[in-house]
């Protein structure tokens, strides 16, 4: 009876891991300096350890990640977050020698099962059709990867809450990219959107606003200092000119001529107005072509501007 006793007290003491000779308290593992320590009195028990741990160091979870050798970390670009495996499309063994034509038309089969496998559902289909969409989209509008996962995420979130019914999967995607890139301050307008999207341009302000009001996205309004410098890389003006725009938008925004007014129009006028004032040759043709602004509005807005700064 005590023998079983005694062996009951070990395989308990076991479970609950060794004990420190000194105070009985609990040993823990020091990875970093391979040693096993007495949590209570810092005794260390033992010594030389097998160190487990990465042989390199990380100062950030970005930095981790890209150390990190255990695979590529998840991502909210793929419909799966990229945790499913892909059957690969080359026709060739492990030595990469063609393979025969049997065996070729078995990893047919696997591929079309393999990807009937990862779109299950048409949930899944409609996330795949979507993200495929706002990665061409930004793609073609040059924005960058935080824009892409953030516009992944909002859709995400659309079609959790149940929002898409009623609505196309390319517009709401569109709607998404464009939120994202306004949330981001990455200065794209519904012209360049309505360029690379298959929906018009109606159906994009209608599902951005549908958007932002039901998910609750903090958008400020759009800032037109943020398309002078692209527009102005491509008129080639000087830099002169540059900070005469920024002047003459900042001076509209202080009197609220803005309010109301379409950002990229804004921006236009400032850069007709700059050049010459500055005896630069920019004509509103030129300005027209490079920020894809009527001449009519280019005209309006200039004026306003040039009112302001005669009263400033």
């Amino acid at each position: 009876m005590t023998r079983t006793i005694e062996r009951t007290d070990d395989r308990e003491r076991a479970t609950e891991g060794p004990a420190c000779p000194e105070c009985d308290g609990s040993i823990v593992e020091a990875e970093s300096r391979a040693e096993r320590v007495c949590e209570d009195c810092g005794l260390v028990v033992s010594a030389d350890e097998i160190d487990r741990g990465p042989e390199w160091r990380a100062f950030d979870a970005e930095e981790r990640d890209a150390k990190s050798r255990v695979g590529a970390p998840t991502t909210e670009l793929l419909h799966d977050r990229g945790l499913s495996t892909t059957v690969g499309w080359k026709n060739e063994d492990g030595y990469g020698q063609p393979i025969t034509g049997e065996r070729r038309e078995t990893l047919r089969r696997l591929r079309t099962w393999d990807e009937r496998f990862r779109t299950r559902n048409a949930r899944e289909r409609n996330l795949k059709q979507a993200l495929g969409e706002i990665d061409r989209m930004a793609s073609a509008l040059g924005l960058p990867e935080t824009v892409r996962e953030s516009a992944s995420v909002v859709y995400r979130r659309a079609l959790e809450e149940d929002l898409l019914p009623g609505r196309s999967i390319e517009g709401m995607a569109t709607a998404a990219l464009y939120a994202a890139a306004r949330q981001a301050s990455v200065p794209r307008s519904l012209d360049e959107f309505e360029g690379v999207s298959r929906v018009d341009r109606t159906e994009v302000q209608r599902t951005y606003r549908y958007l932002a009001r039901e998910l609750g996205l903090a958008i400020e309004p759009a800032d037109p200092e943020e398309y002078v410098e692209r527009f102005a890389s491509e008129l080639d003006v000087s830099s002169e000119a540059r900070m005469l725009a920024r002047d003459l938008l900042r001076d509209a925004k202080a009197e609220g001529v803005h309010s109301g007014k379409s950002p990229v129009g804004m921006a236009a006028a400032a850069l007709y107005v700059a050049p010459r004032l500055t005896n630069e040759s920019v004509t509103q043709a030129e300005v027209s072509d490079a920020t894809e602004v009527s001449e009519v509005t280019i005209r309006n807005r200039y004026q306003e501007l040039l009112e302001v700064a005669d009263s400033v």
